[in-house]
């Protein structure tokens, strides 16, 4: 079993989206804008911008685990 990219886990309000794997810290500082809110070792999202990133994600290749 492979380990995801990327793990979201939705707090209501906001979003944590944590990258996972190399791909994906690299995929995060060339698409997320540098003043991005951080959390520990997440990414914190706003809930309407989180379809768009997914996407993006997605989009690229990665591999995204929501939950």
């Amino acid at each position: 079993m492979s380990h995801p990219d990327f793990i979201s886990v939705n707090h209501g309000s906001v979003l944590l989206l944590m990258p996972c794997s190399d791909a994906a810290r690299a995929w995060t500082t060339e698409h997320l804008p540098e003043d991005a809110q951080w959390f520990g070792r997440s990414v914190v999202i706003e809930p309407r911008y989180f379809a768009d990133i997914a996407d993006g994600i997605l989009a690229d290749g990665l591999t995204l685990n929501v939950q």
